[in-house]
């Protein structure tokens, strides 16, 4: 847990970068304006659509037919649910912008300052980064949409919007956090053995996303925190296996080649 606020830190003391900071925020401004257009031209069929789906099954849709205060009621809880439902995919929109164009740049400019004791071995690209964002998204609009007869339930549609963006998080810029520095083991290694906390981690820049403001930064600022959190967590894995920057191999390595 340490860990995590400490990434979380370096992730704030980077905001006031002047070579940082815009990526922060234009990410979050183009998903948002998308999904406004999105929603005032959407929402009255949408919202249409849901209340007919809902009715359709078979204990809800006698019990809005009883009473006009049921049908009432259970148009309300629809278009919180809608409304709820917009606010993951504005991350999710911002947060694929951010691991395709936005974090590798700003992996690059906190690796320059942060990290210079860190080889960059490449272990990763852009392509695989794009490849792994497009497959995070996917999956995430796939879990949403099987989520949201659930969120009905008052309190279940955050709960499962937080988990699934948090999910989402690590999942994405757990990637590309390494992709430059880490080899290829490493890559896969890190991102298995530091799983739970890299969810911990997501869901925490996850709940960010329902703070008014903060939310336009919300995505960019979890990209952030999750570099500082992995190539921290490299810097330590390479010094327990006695690799430093000159060294192409660990030391266990070198000895036994001699």
């Amino acid at each position: 847990m340490k860990d995590i606020l400490v990434a979380f830190g370096r992730a704030t003391r980077s905001l006031f970068r002047r070579d940082i900071f815009w990526h922060l925020v234009w990410p979050g401004l183009v998903s948002m304006l998308v999904w406004t257009v999105v929603a005032v031209l959407a929402w009255v069929p949408v919202t249409d659509w849901v209340f007919a789906w809902v009715g359709g099954w078979s204990f809800v849709g006698s019990w809005i037919s009883a009473s006009d205060a049921a049908a009432a009621v259970t148009l309300v809880l629809i278009k919180i649910a809608v409304a709820l439902a917009f606010v993951p995919l504005v991350y999710v929109t911002a947060a694929l912008i951010v691991a395709a164009i936005a974090l590798p740049l700003m992996l690059e400019r906190v690796g320059r300052s942060d990290y210079t004791d860190l080889e960059q071995r490449r272990g990763g690209s852009n392509l695989g980064s794009a490849v792994n964002s497009v497959v995070a998204g996917l999956l995430f609009i796939l879990l949403l949409v099987l989520s949201l007869p659930f969120w009905l339930i008052p309190g279940v549609g955050l709960l499962a919007s937080v988990v699934l963006t948090g999910w989402l998080n690590q999942r994405a810029f757990g990637y590309d956090a390494l992709m430059l520095h880490a080899d290829p083991e490493e890559l896969d290694r890190l991102r298995r053995d530091w799983r739970p906390q890299m969810l911990l981690l997501g869901g925490g820049g996850a709940l960010l996303a329902y703070v008014p403001v903060v939310n336009l930064i919300a995505p960019a600022y979890a990209g952030l925190a999750f570099v500082h959190y992995l190539l921290e967590r490299l810097r330590h894995d390479r010094h327990v296996r006695g690799v430093t920057l000159l060294d192409a191999e660990p030391r266990d390595s070198q000895q036994t080649t001699q």
